[in-house]
C-alpha cells in the first residue's frame, strides 16, 4: 500500500475479530511509528503494549468509572454517560492488543512527538490491514498512579496515546470529509 491510498483509507475501527495479532507485525508497526520526526530528534517515546485480555478488561472498567465520577457534572453529553454505565461497553471494542505510547512528563512537546509516532503507527497498522483507534476514554485513567502502574511505566513518564490494534471485523467506509479551512498570506 503506498502512503497517498494509506493516508486516503485509513479509519478509526471500532470492530475487531477474535484474532490476536502476532509479535512481529506488533514490533513492525512500532518500528514505523519511531521514524516520525520528534521535537530537537528527542524520541522521547516509550512503548506499552497489552494483549492480557483481563488487564485490558480492568482497564476498560476502571477508566469508564474514571471518567464518570470524574467529570464535572454537564460536560459529559447524554451519550457518553449512557455507554460509559454500560457494563458491556468494552471501550477497546474487544482489540487483542493495546499500545500505550507514552512520553517523559517533563518533555515540552510529548504530546506532539507522541501524536506524530502514533499517526505512523496507525498508517503502518492499516499497511499490515489491521485497524486501530486512538482511546480518549483511556487516557485520563491511565494517567492516574494506577494506570501508570499497570503499565509498568517508570514514574516521570506520562501515557499520551493509547491505541487499539487488531484485525477489523469490517473494511473501514469512506467518511466524508470537509474542505481544508486556508488562509493565504502573501504570494
Amino acid at each position: 500500500m503506498d502512503l497517498h491510498e494509506a493516508i486516503y483509507t485509513r479509519r478509526a475501527v471500532r470492530a475487531y475479530a477474535a484474532k490476536a495479532v502476532d509479535e512481529a507485525t506488533l514490533r513492525a508497526v512500532i518500528d514505523a511509528a519511531v521514524q516520525a520526526p520528534s521535537a530537537m530528534n528527542e524520541q522521547p517515546w516509550s512503548f506499552c503494549v497489552v494483549r492480557d485480555a483481563r488487564v485490558l478488561a480492568d482497564i476498560s472498567r476502571r477508566a469508564k468509572q474514571h471518567m464518570l465520577t470524574t467529570t464535572p457534572a454537564g460536560l459529559l453529553s447524554h451519550h457518553f454517560e449512557e455507554i460509559l454505565s454500560d457494563a458491556a461497553f468494552d471501550i477497546f471494542y474487544h482489540a487483542p492488543a493495546l499500545i500505550v505510547i507514552s512520553a517523559p512528563a517533563k518533555s515540552p512537546w510529548a504530546t506532539e512527538n507522541c501524536a506524530l509516532a502514533a499517526q505512523n503507527l496507525m498508517l503502518a497498522a492499516h499497511a499490515h490491514g489491521l485497524g486501530s483507534c486512538w482511546i480518549g476514554f483511556a487516557q485520563n485513567w491511565l494517567r492516574t498512579a494506577e494506570g501508570c502502574a499497570v503499565l509498568d511505566l517508570p514514574p516521570d513518564y506520562l501515557p499520551i496515546a493509547p491505541i487499539i490494534v487488531g484485525h477489523p471485523r469490517a473494511q473501514a467506509t469512506p467518511v466524508a470529509r470537509k474542505p481544508a479551512d486556508i488562509r493565504w498570506i502573501g504570494a
